[in-house]
């Protein structure tokens, strides 16, 4: 059983008088910054390039630093930053300015998982990456709920390395709703897996669904409407998040239950088991590292845009299109 820290197991006052540098002030980032700064951490500084987020963080009340200026001054760094980005900025901008005591936070544990990213031996590696969008991180944190996250470490070099990872959490308001202590491959493979298992079958169900329906003469802005268009989904996983997955059924009619519990059971699962099981032996062995790495460097990521184009353009999408339109 993983532990599950909350704001008594964390003490945030063993970060809230360090240099908190924020490298990549995007949706996580800025939410990470504003809730460490109104949970009473101090000195907060954003490391960032002259563009939009460079501007945001001026105008949120922030200093603005180079990445590689912002990383000298701070005690610890925060890697928010793209995974396909951080390891080349990693090595170019933040290993020339650390210091032994540092601590270096990931939100992603991709890029250490699989080796992209190797920190010195001399700094602290830790993980507080929250399970939400940061726009949610935010919100959550401002309603005085807070957001769920993983804690773990990588590396311990001062010997209290939990001890800062917990404290992140609360800084930026976890521990409220809890932080679960993992490691760092059990994050990247849940995440890569819930990314390229659970949701491209999701995906599927409905496209197959309204695929049927229409066949069978039933109007598409009805079907998209049912499917989740009206946002039933949404309130559904709401109910699941805070009760159960199937605890939440005695909110759906009686005929309801039956039909979903009836077919439940009627349906075979064995083509999902095999289809998820490639996936995570895929993502274990590093195949899916090296491919996506490949993606980037060698094809400018044509791969990516042509299936974006592909999905953005099929027979659902365009008859979404026709629907919101009219829904306006």
């Amino acid at each position: 059983m993983a532990n599950i820290y909350y704001d008594q197991d964390a003490n945030l006052e063993l970060v809230t008088d360090k240099v908190v540098a924020i490298i990549g002030y995007g949706n996580q980032g800025r939410a990470q910054a504003l809730n460490m700064r109104d949970s009473g951490v101090k000195k907060i500084i954003i490391g960032s390039r002259e563009d939009g987020s460079y501007e945001q963080a001026i105008e949120d009340g922030f200093e603005v630093f180079p990445i590689a200026d912002a990383c000298k001054k701070a005690d610890i760094i925060f890697m928010l930053l793209p995974d396909e980005f951080a390891p080349k900025i990693f090595e170019e901008s933040i290993v020339p300015g650390l210091e032994e005591g540092n601590i270096i936070n990931f939100a992603s544990a991709y890029n250490i998982t699989f080796h992209k990213i190797v920190p010195p031996k001399f700094v602290d590696v830790v993980m507080a990456a929250p399970r939400m969008i940061g726009d949610g991180v935010r919100e959550l944190y401002i309603r005085g709920e807070g957001s769920p996250a993983f804690v773990g470490v990588a590396q311990d070099a001062s010997g209290m390395a939990l001890e800062y990872g917990k404290a992140l959490c609360k800084a930026i308001g976890a521990t409220k709703k809890g932080a679960i202590e993992v490691k760092f491959d059990d994050e990247t493979c849940l995440d890569l897996m819930t990314e390229q298992g659970i949701w491209p079958i999701i995906y599927h169900v409905f496209n197959e669904a309204f695929k049927l329906h229409v066949k069978m003469g039933h109007p598409e802005e009805a079907v998209l409407m049912e499917e989740y268009v009206s946002k039933e989904p949404m309130y559904m996983m709401e109910k699941a998040a805070e009760m159960g997955l199937f605890k939440q059924l005695p909110f759906h009619s009686h005929t309801s239950q039956y039909g979903q519990l009836v077919s439940y059971e009627l349906y075979d699962p064995t083509q999902i088991r095999e289809f998820l099981k490639d996936r995570y032996d895929r993502i274990r062995n590093g195949v899916f590292a090296q491919e996506w790495e490949k993606e980037q460097k060698e094809k400018d990521l044509a791969t990516l845009k042509d299936l974006s184009a592909k999905a953005v353009n099929n027979e659902l999408s365009q008859a979404e299109a026709r629907l919101f339109e009219k829904l306006k």
